[in-house]
């Protein structure tokens, strides 16, 4: 059988018909498909039932904790993963759950995939298993993905030899010149006819470039044949037709790699040496037909908060004298401080065994996603963000659901009091607060808002709602591009 690579979307529920006739399993083989993904995290089980059916957005308290699996539809399983899964010959590309009217989202997983790929970047590791102890599975997707992008910033592994010359165009080798070569004398001065000269140059029969040039080759054939090469916009690589087996048996091209890597001692070299030396020891390990390999995450939320961080430029984390304020810094201030430093810290009041009183603060605090300070008008403007990455739907004539809860609201007119004598001291007039959510459309969309009226009827800002669209505030954070906020609308 070939590979078979489908899309499935994150959080949608699926019956375990529906899973063997996407993927094409058998009755004895889907239930191994489902053991597997539960084992590594990225499935989980549900009621079969009208409401779950109907629920786009999973909640922890709908999860079945059910190692036995039905024989029929009783459950219902969901993915909870945005990214690629390789499990034995399937492919499964699982993408957000925002996309909701497309089945095939060829365009939108590319950038999506940039996105995981940038968003990962920052934690420089080539994360070499899935899973911990006994469920843990050598992920050979990730480590192809890390070779072929390491390949195109850098090029293929090369060592050097130095070549002597007659009259080349490298250094001149004044002792070899002296020492061997022919002069003729004129006025007492020596003049040579010919230069010894040195050049350095690649060495096209190097060992470890050929295994590199294979290596790659391989992978790019694994990626074109698991129809992943377009995905992740990729070049096809094709240098060789020589194979690892021709270059030796496992055990030998290991110790070559070894004593390579005992003499190197350049940084980008010694992780691709390593790269390489767990791809070939993994290469033969016979593993059961259902291992599995993971580009992604189960912690899309996070992604998409970061992305808004960057994108909106996340003020919560600079310090007080970087914030640009229209007035100067009030004393009692210190322009050292960070934004997030204002916000107070419980305090806990005990007494102790002599009856005194004594007191401990918290460690922890209110912490908002992201904060924007600019100018509207010639005015300031605070504007307080929380990115969701939730379904809402908030339509006439339709029940509400996929919206933020009590506590996610309150928390947000919360931040508001948390700043408001930083604000007035600062006369800082607009205050702003907003959920923004990721969606499919090409506008921003104005959600409409959410309140408390006890807490609004304090003065605090009611909470604003924009659907922002996924792919082009994506295309703002890979060029690393601010957007104005203004092209909120925010009232």
């Amino acid at each position: 059988m070939g590979i078979i690579s489908e899309f499935v979307r994150e959080q949608k529920r699926y019956a375990k018909s529906d899973l063997r006739r996407i993927f094409r399993l058998s009755s004895e083989d889907v239930d191994m498909f489902i053991k597997n993904l539960k084992a590594f995290g990225v499935l989980k089980t549900v009621k079969n039932c009208i409401e779950q059916r109907e629920l786009s957005d999973l909640v922890d308290g709908d999860i079945e904790i059910a190692d036995v699996i039905s024989a029929n539809d009783d459950y219902l399983y969901v993915f909870t993963y945005v990214g690629v899964i390789t499990i034995g010959s399937r492919v499964i590309k699982c993408y957000p759950k925002y996309l909701l009217s497309v089945d095939k989202p060829i365009n939108e997983m590319k950038k999506v995939l940039k996105v995981l790929g940038r968003y990962g970047s920052r934690k420089q590791i080539v994360n070499l298993y899935n899973g911990d102890g006994d469920r843990s599975s050598f992920n050979v997707l990730a480590v192809i993905l890390f070779l072929l992008n390491d390949y195109h910033a850098n090029g293929v592994y090369n060592n050097t030899e130095d070549i002597v010359e007659l009259n080349g165009e490298g250094e001149i080798l004044w002792d070899k010149t002296i020492n061997e070569g022919f002069s003729l004398i004129s006025a007492n001065r020596p003049y040579y006819i010919e230069l010894y000269t040195e050049k350095t140059v690649d060495d096209e029969y190097d060992f470890f470039k050929q295994l590199h040039e294979c290596i790659l080759t391989e992978c790019s054939n694994q990626l074109k044949n698991s129809g992943l090469l377009e995905l992740f916009e990729m070049t096809e690589i094709d240098f060789t037709d020589v194979t690892l087996d021709s270059l030796g048996d496992v055990d030998y091209i290991m110790y070559k790699l070894q004593n390579e890597l005992n003499v190197q001692f350049n940084t980008r070299k010694q992780l691709l040496l390593k790269t390489l030396y767990t791809y070939v020891a993994h290469k033969r390990t016979e593993e059961d037909s259902y291992g599995i390999s993971m580009y992604g995450t189960n912690s899309f939320n996070l992604v998409w908060e970061d992305v808004c961080s960057e994108v909106f430029n996340n003020k919560l984390n600079s310090t007080l004298g970087q914030l640009g304020l229209i007035v100067s810094l009030c004393e009692g201030y210190k322009a050292g401080d960070k934004l997030i430093d204002i916000i107070e810290k419980p305090i806990w009041s005990g007494i102790d065994s002599d009856g005194y009183m004594f007191s401990k603060t918290s460690k922890e605090t209110l912490i908002p996603d992201l904060i924007t300070i600019g100018c509207q008008d010639g005015k300031a403007q605070f504007i307080i963000f929380d990115a969701k990455y939730y379904n809402i739907q908030l339509e006439s004539g339709k029940e509400l659901r996929g919206n933020p809860g009590v506590g996610d609201v309150t928390k947000q007119y919360l931040y508001q009091m948390a700043y408001k004598k930083f604000l007035a001291d600062h006369q800082i007039e607009i205050v702003k607060n907003c959920f923004i959510m990721p969606t499919q459309a090409d506008v921003i969309v104005n959600k409409g808002m959410v309140k408390i009226d006890m807490l609004s009827n304090l003065g605090l800002q009611n909470i604003q709602i924009r659907l922002l669209p996924a792919k082009i505030i994506y295309e703002y954070y890979l060029a690393r591009k601010i957007m104005d906020v203004s092209v909120l609308d925010l009232d």
